[in-house]
């Protein structure tokens, strides 16, 4: 594995994202023990920036993990990969002609290890808990993080558990199969997989929960993508990132990226407009947004075609929220019948088949070109987080 001094570890602590309480990284922790927020990895940064340089550090390789001094697996031996690499960053040339946009972006998430932005957190999340000593992983899901954990768990020897919604896309149940992962169906959406995981657990003590920011690792793995943005155009960063919002894991850690690239001397203070989009069908962060609130409201009935989206209350809203804010950003929704057609647009025109959750952002881009929030000008960037073709049925 190529990375910068691999003898180099930074990692300092763990810290809650609430209360500040501080907890070892050297023991298997959940969430916050004072208050059950999420926990977030802390590095001696001081000691990194004397030590570490961002040009020597980007020619290491095409991987996120010679970002691994900055990353909280200790011994390289525990690193669990299946042959991640950076994800392209390419110009959407004709809907960029189309809208006046010169500078409009995908960044393609779709070709890593199954498929998905999920194999990033997955991958930091699996890594640490073989490191410390987990035997048996467990997650709820709506497709593309059980994919993610059930491929990683037996590429490095675990057994996973996995609860997903009986209409989670077939291809996403069937993945996991696959891999031998243990599958249960579960009606009703991801909250309710979740309470029927918590209730599997409690006769099964040994199970490690990897749920999104219910461990501190899988954080870690996202914020890899604002690492990468940045060495992407140069060490300066967009003017604008549409990110497509369930459980809002890539968001925050890419927010934490920035911060923690800034410290390093690496980048400026300037940062992008992080705008959350998520369906008319499933909106508990708009909601949030539209009401000046710092955390979200469970979202009845939950629906839509981006199975992604449908999280009826993100369990780090208070995060997500703190991100938009902070950025000037906002949160959009946009409805299921747009989405597909944007899908389709993407792939006539652009030659990209792009998952439901992407064509989102492409609907949200317009809507907010129209209002004046996003300029034309502006350098944006569009998310992709996973291949198109694990949703066959979008098209059909």
């Amino acid at each position: 594995m190529e990375h910068p001094n691999p003898v180099q570890k930074f990692l300092k602590s763990l810290e809650c994202s609430v209360c500040g309480t501080i907890h070892s990284p050297n023991e298997l922790q959940t969430v916050c023990k004072s208050c059950g927020k999420s926990l977030v990895a802390r590095y001696d940064l001081q000691s990194a920036a004397k030590a570490l340089r961002k040009g020597d550090v980007a020619h290491t390789g095409d991987t996120f993990w010679k970002y691994l001094p900055l990353l909280p697996i200790q011994d390289e031996e525990n690193i669990v990969s299946l042959g991640e690499r950076f994800t392209p960053l390419v110009r959407l040339p004709k809907i960029g002609k189309e809208l006046g946009m010169p500078n409009l972006w995908m960044k393609d998430e779709g070709i890593l290890p199954t498929g998905s932005f999920k194999a990033r957190g997955l991958a930091l999340a699996i890594s640490k808990a073989k490191e410390l000593g987990v035997k048996n992983v467990c997650i709820p899901s709506a497709g593309n993080a059980a994919g993610a954990s059930s491929a990683y768990a037996a590429r490095a020897g675990l057994k996973c558990f996995v609860f997903m919604p009986e209409d989670t896309p077939s291809v996403n149940i069937k993945e996991c199969q696959a891999y031998g992962a243990n599958v249960v169906l579960v009606k009703g959406n991801i909250s309710d997989a979740g309470k029927a995981m918590s209730g599997a657990r409690k006769s099964n003590p040994d199970w490690f929960d990897v749920s999104t920011l219910k461990e501190p690792y899988r954080l870690e793995g996202k914020k890899t993508m604002g690492y990468e943005l940045a060495e992407q155009f140069g060490w300066n960063l967009p003017d604008i990132i549409f990110y497509p919002t369930g459980g809002g894991t890539g968001l925050i850690g890419m927010w934490k990226a920035f911060d923690e690239m800034e410290q390093l001397g690496w980048i400026g203070s300037k940062r992008p407009k992080m705008i959350s989009v998520q369906s008319s069908g499933c909106q508990p962060i708009v909601r949030a947004y539209n009401e000046r609130r710092n955390d979200s409201e469970f979202w009845n009935n939950a629906a839509t075609i981006a199975s992604g989206l449908r999280v009826p209350k993100p369990f780090a809203d208070h995060l997500i929220l703190k991100a938009i804010y902070e950025s000037r950003g906002c949160a959009v929704a946009v409805p299921d019948g747009h989405i597909v057609a944007a899908v389709r647009e993407m792939a006539t025109k652009e030659g990209f088949f792009i998952c439901p959750e992407a064509g989102a952002t492409v609907v949200a881009l317009r809507t907010l070109l129209s209002s004046g929030f996003v300029g034309k000008e502006e350098t944006v960037v569009l998310f992709n987080t996973a291949t198109g073709l694990k949703y066959p049925d979008i098209i059909a």
